[in-house]
Order: structure tokens, then sequence, then C-alpha cells
């Protein structure tokens, strides 16, 4: 038997299910009308609630939006539905290059929601291009999750999202005093970040990893219109927004999104590269051919129309996740090793036949490079990333269609030349990729920089005055 609710229980119940009540209403707004016009009044109405109520939890309309989209996230993570396939794909264009001086060395502020313990495409590339800039001489400020008190995201306890933000980051940006600013992501510290550009009226930039709208609506009773408004709202003032592909960025611009760039990625060559004799073999005593995905095992990468298909030889599965324990239980013929990183991460990538890459949520898919860099061919479905990466480059194969086809590309992989698979990865370099991020940079003009900053002093030593008066 169940032990009787205590009221301590109740309370705390019936706390949980107001705000979701009120989670739900934002998002019935979003619905209704643009993210400009969200209502308190309004929300408080649809959640049949009191307009105190709702002030009550989200004092503020940021803590609101930050509150609803991580909402969104565990809402999305919790539930193993297959993601709808997404609509018919525009056809790829050329990237476009801003005229900017990437010589210059400058100060550089990075807000990012993703950074390391993390292990994910978004850290790996953060992390990389932080450590060109710094290369390439120039000073970078991180502002991210690990400095701050942070709580696991429900349901997804690898991601941890920041609390009490705000003055922290003011602070962070008082003492640095940046000339270029970037928001790499839409959570509680890019909130923050957005909110202190908007207010201060600095010129900033941000970058798209994830087409989140599309898994958040296929398995929550919210448009994609939602997902999207937040977006958009939350982009809208950047005077940049990066992308991966061109691809992507065609995507965005039909969904209403402005001055948007394309920000190439690159990948360590020397760090993931063909089998050498001698080399760890992890998969001795497994049957051939190996098929191997790497990444979170987690619903929106789409990980089970993989470990589905009818193929020979042995599935291994790299990664951790919320969905490992069921997909492990449904899929007992696969192999599940949990995480793994550097050389023992290397030598699955470089002892893999073919690499299956089945998301359909990603904006590029950085492990698609990494496979190609140890020689192994990759299969896809054609999605944002591989569709911009793979056709023409005898480094992999794609799928017929966003749905179906996967099979074929897998079989039709193990015919590619190895070393040509190889040859396509070393023209990728992160140096590359990180002059890329500072050509599409916004940096504060000099002498409107230098005066903002010193008025920025000025006006707190005088109220630092009275205070020790």
């Amino acid at each position: 038997m169940k032990p009787p609710a205590t009221p301590q229980n109740l309370r705390d119940r019936q706390r949980e299910e107001t705000r979701e009540h009120i989670l739900r209403a934002v998002g019935h707004q979003l619905e209704q009308g643009p993210l400009e016009d969200l209502s308190f009044a309004e929300i408080a109405k649809d959640a049949k609630v009191g307009e105190r109520t709702v002030y009550r939890y989200f004092p503020t309309k940021e803590a609101l939006l930050g509150a609803f989209w991580a909402w969104m996230q565990s809402q999305a993570v919790a539930q193993p539905e297959r993601p709808r396939p997404p609509r018919s794909l525009p056809r790829i264009r050329e990237a476009i290059n801003a005229p900017h001086d990437a010589n210059r060395p400058m100060r550089i502020l990075m807000a990012t929601d993703a950074w390391e313990p993390q292990v994910n495409g978004v850290v790996r590339t953060l992390t990389r291009v932080v450590a060109e800039l710094r290369a390439m001489g120039h000073q970078v400020e991180v502002i991210s999750p690990d400095q701050f008190k942070t709580f696991p995201l429900p349901t997804y306890s690898e991601i941890k999202v920041a609390i009490g933000v705000y003055e922290p980051v003011q602070e962070r940006f008082k003492a640095f005093e940046p000339e270029a600013i970037h928001i790499a992501t839409e959570g509680p510290i890019g909130l923050a970040a957005r909110r202190i550009c908007v207010e201060w009226k600095l010129p900033f930039t941000t970058s798209y990893h994830t087409r989140f709208p599309e898994y958040v609506s296929a398995r929550l009773p919210l448009p994609l219109a939602a997902g999207y408004a937040y977006m958009k709202w939350f982009h809208k003032p950047s005077g940049r927004l990066m992308v991966a592909t061109p691809t992507m960025r065609d995507e965005l611009a039909q969904h209403g999104f402005r001055n948007i760039s394309s920000w190439s990625r690159g990948v360590d060559t020397e760090a993931f590269h063909p089998r050498r004799e001698g080399d760890l073999d992890p998969y001795a005593g497994m049957a051939r051919p190996i098929f191997l995905s790497v990444g979170r095992v987690a619903v929106e990468k789409n990980i089970e129309a993989f470990l589905g298909l009818d193929l020979p030889g042995t599935k291994v599965v790299v990664g951790p996740g919320p969905q490992k324990e069921e997909l492990e239980a449904k899929y007992p013929a696969a192999v599940f090793t949990g995480s793994k990183s550097g050389e023992e991460l290397a030598a699955y990538f470089a002892g893999a036949d073919v690499f299956v890459f089945p998301s359909l949520t990603d904006t590029f898919g950085l492990v698609i490079l990494e496979a190609m860099a140890s020689g192994t061919p990759v299969a896809a479905y054609p999605a944002p990333g591989p569709i911009d990466i793979i056709p023409n480059s005898g480094a992999g194969k794609l799928a017929h269609t966003a749905t179906e086809g996967l099979r074929e590309a897998c079989l039709e992989a193990l015919t590619l030349d190895r070393k040509q698979v190889r040859a396509f990865a070393e023209k990728f370099s992160w140096r590359a990729c990180a002059e890329d991020f500072v050509r599409n940079l916004q940096p504060y003009p000099e002498p409107e920089k230098t005066r903002f900053w010193r008025r920025l002093r000025r006006l707190a030593r005088v109220r630092r005055r009275p205070a020790a008066a």
C-alpha cells in the first residue's frame, strides 16, 4: 500500500499543477498571437488562476519565458515518441560572408547554457572555437552554467539549468567590458545576456544549434508556431543569427528569421583518424559489419529509426541519455556502450564500418565529420547537416526521404573508399570555423564602446558614494 499523502505533499503537488497550468496557458497565448502581445492577465484567465498568482510564480516576463522554454524541453525529452518528418527541404545555396576584419584582436564575451561537463556537439563546437579564438589573440570571457547554482533538467539530469543569473551576468558584463557579444543558447543565461544587451543597447550576435520547435511540437499539444514564436522573439534583436548550414539558413528564412549567416564547423583530424596497426579494437568478438551511432540516447536523436533497421552484423550505440535503458530492453541484439571519450571514442569511430546518423532535429551533426575524419563513411537522412555535407562528397550516402531509405543508404555506404572519406574530412578545420565566427560578430564601434563603458563606470561610482556616506 502507498503511504497516505501528507498535507505538505498535497501542497507541493498543487503548486506544481498550478505552475504547469500557467505554462500551458503561455503556449496557448503564443498560438493566438505574437510573443510581444503576451499578457499576464490573459495567461491568468487561460490558466484559471488570479493574475497575482502568475506574478508570484514568475515575477518578470524573462522568468516566465525561461521557465516556459525549460518546461518545453523537459516535456519533450520525457515522452518517447518519434519526431514527425520535416517538410520538404529547400535547395542548398551558397553561404554568405560578412565583410569584417577577423584579424584585429577583440574582447569577446560568449554567453551559453551549454558547456562542459555536458557532452554534445554544441559544447564541442563552442569549446574548440573559444580555444581557437584565444590562439588567434582574442580575449574571450565565457559565461556558462558551471559558474552558477544549477538544477538538473527534469528527466534529463545530464543537462544543468542555471538559476539566479541576471545580476551576476550583469556584473560580468561590467567587469569585462566586451567589444563583441555572442549569445549561443536560448536558456536562462542566454535570456539574461539578451536582456542586458537590449536594455543597454549593446550590439550582439546569436546562434541556432537545434531545430527545437520541431521536436517539441511532435511531443506536446503545442503548435509548431509556439516554439518558433519564442525563437523568433529571442533572436529578433540579434545583429546576426549564425547557423551551421545554408539549408538551415534557408529553412529559418522561410519561418521569418532575419540577418542569418552561415557559420561552418570543424573537426580535429589528429584526434579522429583512420585505424592504425596496434590500435584498440572495441569491436573484438562482434559480428561484422559494425553500424555505429554516437550521441545522446534521447528521443530527439531518432535513434530508434536506426535500431529498427534490418541490417547484417552488429548495431552499436555510444553515448548516455534518458532513453538508453528503454532502448536497451527493446533492442537486446544492439550493443549500448554508454559514454565514451578521448582515444576510446576515436577507436569506436575508426573501427566501425558505417556511421549512421538518423537525427532529424540537428542543425549540423558534428559527429558526421568526426566519423569521416576516422575514415568511416556515413549514412543519414536528408536533413539539415547531412544534406549539406554528404552529396557529392564520396564520404557518405543519403536516404531517399526523411522517413525511408536509411537501410539502403547504410548498405551502399559499405562500398565507399575509406581513404576518400578521410580526404574529404581534411577540408574542414576549427581555425576556419573560428574565423567564420569572428567575421560574423557585430563588434561595438571603438568610439561608442569607449564612451559607453566609461559612462557606466562613472554612474557606478556616483551610486556608490551615497552608500559609502
